[in-house]
């Protein structure tokens, strides 16, 4: 029974707990790390590190994409973003690089994205993905994924991402066709991910839509103003272990039918991304921290997706300062510093090793404790 918390008369609050609030234990068993194996699957796509970039212009350009996948990860090209509304962005990321941290940025940034998005460039870039050689999946949000999907179709994505800060299988309107994800995605000959989503409830409705992933999380950071804009915010290390339990009760529902979780959210550093790991996540959406490597097409600047949003942006726009290295030197090392930002994924190896783990679906049932 979740602990339920009598706030007032006649109204309660379950409590979550955030990533930050949990640790993980070692198990009896420890492990050589160079038997630790990083890898997953999505569908028939394999990848060597659990990580999923985060689809903000800030992070993700084509080639940024394309680096990540030789380097394991999956990227994902917001077709919503700056590439598809300008033939070269770089000036326009140049300038958003230099901006201050104040309330001019937002403005800028909805200016820029003010730009009509053009359909040609949506299949020049899908075409820029594909020559880069891996895996090529593009982001697309709930409101204008039918519109925008016969394009993307037709220039042949591998994998589909819907997201969304929140994104449910039910969605009502009185004035919009609104999206049918279950028969949206039943006549898609490709695997699509859906979310975000922050309960088990909403996690086992996308499931039934046939998604082969569920993002769990609104992408939450310190840049986040998703609490003070909607008074949303999402105890990660309890969202995703309750979709992990929608996941087990639709293996039962289904005989055997496996949805990937992503967690996206609260991941800063190594110790994160064990963490999500081990509440039950299948890989991690990474922003923020992608922002810092050389190859950031922002320059070191940070801003979510809907940041830009026309009348209600929601993300503070950040700059980070100098990159501490190359997307390389992030995702694997060495590091120089003692704080867990560099060498992201050799430190989940190395947590892997210390409690006894030699793959991520065994170490998804790691122990946990509350540390706080």
């Amino acid at each position: 029974m979740r602990d339920v918390v009598e706030i007032g008369l006649g109204k309660t609050a379950q409590r979550g707990y955030h990533l930050d609030d949990i640790a993980i234990v070692p198990s009896r068993r420890t492990r050589d790390v160079d038997d630790v194996s990083t890898s997953w699957q999505l569908d028939a796509y394999p990848f060597g590190i659990p990580c999923v970039g985060h689809p903000s212009d800030a992070t993700m350009s084509p080639s940024s994409a394309v680096r990540l996948g030789q380097l394991g990860g999956l990227g994902v090209l917001n077709v919503e973003g700056l590439w598809t509304r300008y033939e070269n962005p770089t000036k326009v990321l140049d300038e958003l690089a230099g901006l201050d941290e104040d309330a001019r940025a937002t403005k800028r940034l909805q200016e820029v994205y003010a730009e009509p998005i053009r359909p040609d460039l949506i299949a020049e870039r899908v075409r820029e993905l594909r020559a880069g050689g891996g895996t090529v999946a593009v982001r697309v949000s709930p409101q204008h994924t039918l519109a925008l999907a016969p394009v993307i179709l037709d220039a042949g994505v591998d994998i589909l991402v819907i997201q969304g800060t929140i994104v449910s299988a039910e969605h009502v309107s009185t004035t919009d066709e609104p999206l049918n994800l279950k028969e949206f995605i039943a006549d898609l000959d490709l695997p699509v991910i859906v979310g975000g989503c922050t309960d088990y409830k909403t996690a086992l409705h996308l499931m039934r839509t046939g998604a082969a992933g569920v993002i769990v999380g609104i992408g939450g950071d310190e840049w986040s103003t998703t609490e003070s804009v909607l008074g949303i915010r999402v105890p990660m290390a309890t969202a995703i272990a309750d979709a992990a339990a929608a996941r087990r009760d639709y293996l039962d529902e289904t005989g055997g039918r496996y949805v990937h979780l992503i967690a996206d959210g609260d991941i800063q550093t190594s110790g994160d991304i064990a963490k999500a790991l081990g509440c039950g996540a299948d890989a991690v959406m990474l922003g923020e921290p992608l922002s810092l490597c050389d190859e950031a097409p922002a320059g070191g600047a940070w801003w979510h997706s809907a940041a830009s949003h026309p009348s209600l942006p929601r993300g503070a726009f950040e700059v980070s300062g100098e990159p501490l290295g190359s997307m390389e030197q992030l995702l694997f090392g060495p590091a120089d510093e003692a704080d867990g930002q560099l060498n992201l994924f050799g430190g989940l190896r190395r947590a892997m090793a210390k409690c006894g783990y030699r793959d991520l679906k065994e170490f998804q049932k790691v122990g946990l404790v509350l540390d706080r």
